[in-house]
């Protein structure tokens, strides 16, 4: 894969590779979306969920919002790919995620881009602290906040206030991420992708994430990419078992348009070629499933499937998406894995959780080697890209120069013979 890269990448080849993949991509019938009573309910004339994949809102009279259940069956992963809530469409986004059992939501946006609204505020912030959806019977409240220099992490409380049922959701919010951009580097990147894996929302014993940036296409493209395929490495020991390119495609089966750009493209190389140095490096060790540099969630420890049936898809009714039938329930192993995990009740202290501690030990220490060498791979690829300019700024330079002595050469020996 690295050999791929730098073939595309010295040739100036992404603008190809990228058309060559947009070509390809299946088209598939998105009817609902266009019915006149929806689209309001959509931020975008030209981006909307497929009729096959698109998630159903069960407890509402409009069962429509624009988002897209995406399945990768060999990695075990299942996200849901969502706009960016409008202000008319957020009592439903909070419908959605308590309805799929989601346990957090990623947002790769900011709410103000380039002097645009390219998403509602649908959490509470600081200041407020509580927001109430009386549309849909939701309350939702800040419970916590974590800021980094790249991203925040919140602890919300969604309460369904016809049941008084509660369940806390994580919010991870990337923000140095610009539109139809990509990251400050492939390290930033990484270290946001390793924090919500430590969380374990992404593990199958949860409902599908949700994923969102403004569209719900390119940026959350590039993440559930990079993510699924640092996953399928991981469970095959060897990059060259990945194609990113036939990844990227059959997730298109279920949303369309995913990476909008080239340089998202380029982007999703990187980001999976240093994270897959990660992952096969530590894991090379005797103890690699216990002592992996990556948390838990991160590795796939379910055995082969065969892959995805073609569309069209069940009903999302019929079974949860994420492996989990029936209504949501609390995962007693996935509890020790959260980033603000609660201590256990004394009845649960059981003889088979003591090994826990043990395993807690492991998981700071993981995350204490993750950070420095996220540390380390950041200061190489800024290092790297650094050369990388100067290359770029010089090479005309030098070029012309060449091409002027070259030139100077060629007058002088055709002046000396000429004489």
């Amino acid at each position: 894969m690295e050999q791929e890269f730098e073939d595309i990448d010295s040739s100036g080849k992404w603008q190809n590779l990228y058309n060559e993949i947009r070509n390809q991509a299946s088209e598939y019938p998105y009817k609902v979306a266009k019915l006149p009573v929806n689209r309001n309910l959509n931020r975008y004339r030209d981006v909307s969920p497929y009729d096959h994949s698109r998630v159903k809102l069960e407890n509402s009279e409009n069962d429509y919002i624009n988002a897209s259940l995406v399945m990768v069956e060999e990695a075990q992963r299942a996200y849901i790919l969502s706009q960016g809530p409008l202000r008319n469409t957020c009592g439903h986004f909070w419908l959605m995620i308590w309805e799929q059992c989601s346990k957090a939501v990623i947002m790769l946006n900011r709410v103000i881009e380039r002097g645009s609204e390219k998403c509602a505020q649908y959490w509470p912030t600081t200041e407020e602290l509580q927001m109430s959806f009386t549309d849909t019977g939701f309350v939702v409240r800040l419970l916590s906040e974590e800021d980094q220099s790249c991203y925040t992490i919140r602890v919300l409380e969604l309460q369904n206030t016809k049941t008084g049922e509660s369940r806390e959701i994580y919010h991870f919010h990337y923000t140095t991420w610009p539109d139809f951009g990509v990251p400050e580097s492939p390290a930033s990147f990484l270290d946001f992708l390793f924090k919500v894996r430590e969380s374990g929302s992404l593990d199958p014993v949860n409902g599908p994430s949700v994923v969102h940036c403004s569209a719900g296409i390119g940026r959350s493209g590039t993440f559930i990419l990079v993510d699924t395929c640092l996953v399928l490495m991981d469970k095959w020991k060897n990059p060259s078992s990945v194609d990113i390119q036939k990844v990227l495609l059959d997730m298109r089966e279920y949303r369309m348009g995913l990476i909008q750009t080239p340089d998202q493209l380029r982007f999703s190389y990187m980001a999976v070629i240093e994270g897959a140095k990660l992952i096969l490096t530590d894991n090379s060790g005797p103890q690699q499933n216990e002592e992996s540099v990556l948390p838990r969630s991160a590795l796939c420890l379910e055995p082969d499937l065969p892959p995805p049936p073609p569309p069209p898809r069940p009903h999302l009714s019929d079974s949860r998406p994420n492996g989990q039938p029936g209504p949501c329930l609390e995962p007693e192993a996935a509890s020790g894995d959260h980033l603000l995990a609660k201590e256990p009740d004394a009845h649960n202290h059981t003889a088979a959780h003591k090994p826990g501690h043990v395993r807690k030990r492991h998981r700071k220490e993981r995350i204490a080697s993750t950070a420095q060498k996220v540390q380390q791979m950041k200061q190489r690829l800024t290092d790297s890209e650094r050369k990388r300019e100067k290359w770029l700024y010089w090479k005309p330079v030098l070029l012309s120069v060449g091409a002027g002595a070259a030139l100077a050469v060629g007058l002088l020996v055709y002046w000396t013979y000429s004489q």
